[in-house]
């Protein structure tokens, strides 16, 4: 199949329009398809389809960027959730100090997007990753830091980079035991900082890094935040730090209004960035995160003071396809199309093709399973429900629905097409 059907078919484009169409990496201007006028109540678009709602996703942008500069700290967005350039370079547009990725190749589609500041929040192994690293790094104005939790890794990069005649930027990360990736305790830490020692033009500490999501209760969450400011203060004291400002980072999207409050009050009598990486703010969801967020507009003084929180942004659209029986509809969409992991799709709004408007999806409606691409309605007998209504699906943690979408339109207030963000996972 060709790039132009390829695009053509997963947006529902047809022959006619494809003179609208630009290049793959941008498929269509914004301004191209407020011209051409796609409509998704209208049904140019093929369903089942991932949209996004722009009055939303510019919400939460101002949101989260008034959230930051309260606490004063930096935002590295955790890009994993989207790869999606065009959401990067808004986000950058917003404030942004830089983007977060999770390995070599997300790095490098960001690079190639025009992103020069990247925090892999990860750990930086095996020798191809490294030297698409390496090979980034040779753009001058391209700013890079790794993670290191060990004397092995910190010996097989140092060896790596000075082999290169490069310098790469890391930060030390502490973990908890049971948790992820990470130093546990002094002896760990101390072992990985002498390995770091070994390479002085290969390796350079720039700032200490955490995840707190491992952890569960806000006492522990917030005695593993100390510990990180803690260590951050004695590295500085012992100008064990190559990098000014020094980097203090944490913060997914769980917990950041706690990894704001922890970290804004840190001092380490040194220069500091503080960098939170919360990914799922932009288009947030109805599930985990939505949970998170009530948590905070609940407890934190600075969300309580701003307009309403994070909404949702992200909804995928599909057609009921059958109603084989009086209790169970099937619609045209499954795991192929959207997150399951942390709950199922929730009904969110029912329209019939040819009525005035959408209206919301009856209270009852529950996705009871899903197979590749199907979806198990639960209905009541007596439902008013046919064969190629149109129902929109609110999501759970939307990492792992973006990953199943190369491209997706974004909406206005009327359901107008006005872009097509494309991912790049």
């Amino acid at each position: 199949m060709t790039e132009m059907h390829e695009i053509k078919y997963q947006t529902g484009m047809i022959d006619p329009l494809n003179k609208a169409l630009g290049k793959l990496e941008a498929p269509l201007a914004p301004a191209a398809a407020g011209q051409v006028g796609w409509q998704l109540l209208a049904e140019d678009l093929s369903l089942p389809a991932a949209v996004l709602y722009e009055e939303r996703l510019a919400h939460n942008l101002a949101w989260m960027r008034r959230f930051m500069h309260e606490y004063g700290v930096q935002l590295a967005p955790h890009g994993k959730t989207t790869m999606a350039p065009k959401l990067f370079a808004r986000q950058l547009e917003a404030g942004a100090w830089g983007i977060t990725l999770a390995t070599a190749h997300q790095t490098a589609a960001a690079h190639a997007h025009g992103v020069r500041r990247v925090l892999m929040a990860n750990q930086l192994v095996g020798r191809r990753n490294m030297e698409i690293v390496a090979d980034l790094l040779r753009d001058p104005g391209f700013e890079f830091f790794s993670l290191v939790d060990s004397p092995e890794l910190a010996d097989q990069l140092g060896a790596y980079f000075s082999g290169r005649g490069q310098t790469l930027q890391v930060l030390l990360e502490l973990g908890v035991a049971g948790g992820r990736t990470g130093v546990r305790d002094a002896r760990q830490q101390a072992a990985v900082l002498a390995a770091l020692a070994r390479w002085p033009g290969a390796l350079s500490l720039a700032g200490v890094e955490i995840y707190e999501g491992v952890l569960k209760e806000e006492a522990d969450i917030r005695a593993f935040l100390q510990r990180a400011v803690a260590v951050t203060r004695e590295l500085a004291a012992a100008g064990r730090f190559g990098r000014s400002p020094v980097i203090l980072s944490g913060a997914g999207s769980a917990w950041y209004d706690v990894v704001a409050e922890e970290f804004a009050r840190a001092e380490i009598g040194a220069p500091l960035d503080i960098v939170l990486r919360p990914g799922c703010y932009l288009t947030h969801d109805v599930g985990i995160y939505r949970a998170a967020q009530e948590r905070i507009l609940a407890s934190n003084p600075v969300a309580q003071k701003m307009r309403e929180g994070l909404l949702p942004a992200l909804q995928l659209w599909a057609y009921v396809q059958s109603v084989p029986e009086p209790e169970r509809a099937i619609v045209g969409m499954g795991k192929r199309d959207a997150a399951f992991d942390a709950g199922m799709p929730v009904p969110a709004r029912l329209y019939r093709p040819g009525a005035a408007a959408p209206q919301a999806a009856p209270a009852h409606w529950e996705v009871s399973g899903m197979m590749d691409q199907h979806a198990y309605l639960r209905i009541r007998a007596g439902d008013d429900i046919r064969v190629g209504d149109m129902i929109a699906f609110d999501i759970s943690h939307p990492c792992l629905t973006f990953d199943k979408w190369r491209h997706i339109p974004v909406l206005d207030g009327s359901l107008r097409v006005t872009d097509i963000v494309q991912t790049f996972f």
